[in-house]
């Protein structure tokens, strides 16, 4: 009996919140968690209504990183609040590497590289609340130099 009175509630709730965010707002910053890869939390500043900043604490690896990225927005405008985004940036970092006979069997590895971005964003209008989907393509220039892989995440930020 339980359970049919938790369904039914969480079936409202959804309703409303898809009937009250028609219409998006639009928002200067806003702060959040980021789930995928790398895990962490980030914050979304605009400059302007095409141009935003962003910058990812993230842990990974046994270690974390610490990414600033300059992206480029490009909003819908049959869809308010849905939009799609690219851009690059950098990383700067600290991660357990593997095992090296002249060192440690794990040791600490400092990595500096280049990051890219391409995205979509959600911004509802009566909630203060976005979501965002990204991939996060990376190279590492120094430390464990290399192809850093494709990262991606879910963003749940809250929008102010």
């Amino acid at each position: 009996m339980l359970q049919k009175y938790k369904r039914s509630a969480f079936i409202i709730i959804f309703n409303l919140i898809l009937t009250l965010s028609i219409h998006a707002q639009e928002y200067k910053t806003s702060m959040g968690l980021r789930a995928g890869l790398p895990v962490g939390i980030t914050i979304k500043h605009f400059m302007n209504r095409e141009y935003a900043v962003e910058g990812i604490l993230a842990t990974r690896w046994g270690g974390f990183i610490l990414s600033g990225l300059f992206e480029r927005e490009y909003w819908t405008g049959e869809y308010p609040g849905f939009n799609w985004y690219w851009g690059g940036g950098i990383h700067l970092g600290i991660w357990e590497a593997g095992y090296n006979p002249r060192l440690k069997p794990k040791y600490a590895d400092p990595v500096f590289g280049i990051d890219g971005i391409i995205g979509l964003e959600y911004t509802f209008e009566y909630l203060p609340l976005n979501l965002s989907v990204d991939l996060l393509p990376s190279i590492n220039l120094v430390g464990t130099t290399g192809w850093g892989g494709i990262n991606g995440a879910l963003s749940v930020r809250y929008v102010f």
